[in-house]
């Protein structure tokens, strides 16, 4: 017999920890942070928590003895299985036992302690006892009765995966997040060729753009980013996710086409320098000259900023601001007190490269990014590619795979989700905490 349990990523976006249970086997399928159940407590970083026992009270973590590095009680499950590198997916992998083996690709591995290098220091973001084991396309693992099979596809983040799930039951179809308009549909297809090949019993995939779909790709964006920055007279700020190397090499292509560099943050940069080491990625390097370090004032620098800082001879903005029309700069909002020195001269703009606001919260940041633009005569292009899959997609997909059992996560929309889907799968729509049997 083989249950699934669904302790979050139900009925929001992210928070992912699917539970299988199979014979004497338990693993889970990702375990992240829900970040809109957390937003409801705490306001970081003025509010967070600061204890596992204050996350069980709130419910932000299952309750589940055996699986977290503060209980007395023998390990309880046998493994987590990582599908990417994103906190809402992997945020919460700090908090497990020292001996429950976390299986991820190599890229999710060398980006989240690279993310644990530069992030503030927490019992949360703590990995450093975590038990990664590492796999790649092709692996078949063997967890007591059920085998895994990770294989890679394509999202926002590098080293992605979705994993073919073999049990005493049937098989067990998980996406994670995927895509097929990105810069590697090729991942996505091989992934579905293998899904369906399966035969699944059962089909878990994310649904986060039902109310939020568009039709761009990547290679579209390129073109657009180019033409932004090409008709600029003035300097191109923009600001997209430090993780996202589809974004940064789109941005880095253009700005060569435009006879431009481009000039990142020291997080961007320790990432990207990270990275540079895992050859199948195919990266920028930051000694490649066209990339620049951009570097803002403070009086205090952690040790990762200074080695950075020391390799690369970072620009600051007062370089910035005497060569506006040489650059493109990655500037993110929280850094935006640097305009003050830059001074952009008209005709400059600011591209938003990341999704748009989907909370209240978001809504009140985006509008006082909007206010430090219309301050500085900034004129906003939101030219942003998804990194999820889009319905019509997903229709194609789920066709194709032909499931007996549909189960959205990662979505807010679980109702429209099995309307669109209508005939050609079942789909079970579960509440958080709630179980489905093969």
């Amino acid at each position: 017999m083989t249950v699934l349990t669904f302790h979050g990523g139900i009925e929001e976006i992210g928070g992912n920890k699917i539970l299988i249970e199979d014979d004497d086997t338990k693993i889970f399928l990702d375990f992240g942070i829900s970040f809109s159940l957390k937003k409801k407590f705490y306001l970081e970083p003025y509010l967070k928590p600061k204890s596992c026992s204050e996350l069980l009270n709130f419910e932000l973590i299952p309750e589940i003895d055996g699986i977290y590095k503060f209980d007395k009680h023998e390990a309880n499950i046998d493994a987590v299985f990582l599908s990417h590198c994103h906190l809402d997916h992997s945020g919460h992998i700090s908090l497990l036992k020292g001996e429950i083996p976390v299986f991820c690709g190599e890229t999710t591995e060398t980006m989240l302690k690279a993310l644990y290098t530069i992030r503030h220091r927490s019992f949360e973001t703590d990995i450093s006892n975590v038990n990664f084991k590492k796999f790649r396309t092709g692996n078949k693992i063997h967890v007591g009765s059920l085998e895994i099979e990770p294989v890679h596809c394509d999202h926002s983040v590098p080293g992605a995966y979705g994993f073919l799930i073999h049990s005493s039951s049937g098989s067990i179809v998980y996406t994670g997040d995927f895509r097929i308009h990105g810069a590697a549909p090729e991942l996505t297809r091989e992934f579905i060729e293998k899904a369906e090949k399966s035969d699944p019993i059962v089909f878990i995939t994310e649904g986060t753009n039902l109310v939020n779909a568009g039709m761009r790709s990547e290679k579209e964006l390129a073109l657009k980013l180019e033409t932004a920055i090409e008709e600029s007279d003035g300097l191109v700020l923009t600001q997209f996710a430090p993780t996202d190397i589809d974004r940064l090499k789109s941005f880095f292509e253009a700005s060569a086409r435009c006879e431009r560099k481009i000039a990142i943050p020291l997080k961007h940069a320790y990432l990207l320098k990270t990275l540079k080491k895992d050859k199948k990625l195919k990266v920028p390097g930051l000694s490649d000259g066209e990339i620049v370090v951009f570097q803002k004032a403070k009086k205090h620098y952690f040790k990762w900023e200074k080695e950075i800082a020391a390799e690369t001879n970072p620009v600051d903005s007062s370089y910035i601001s005497k060569n506006q029309s040489k650059f493109v700069v990655a500037l993110p909002f929280y850094d935006f007190a640097e305009l003050t020195d830059i001074k952009p001269k008209p005709g400059s703009i600011f591209i938003l490269s990341s999704s748009e606001p989907f909370d209240e919260e978001q809504e009140i940041e985006y509008k006082r990014l909007v206010n430090w633009l219309n301050h500085y005569g900034l004129p906003l292009y939101h030219l942003h590619v998804s990194g999820h899959i889009m319905p019509l997609d997903l229709l194609k997909v789920t066709k194709r795979i032909k499931p007996k059992v549909t189960i959205p996560v990662h979505t807010e929309q679980p109702v429209l989700f099995k309307r669109f889907l209508g005939e050609q799968t079942q789909v079970k729509i579960v509440k958080k905490g709630g179980t489905y049997q093969l």
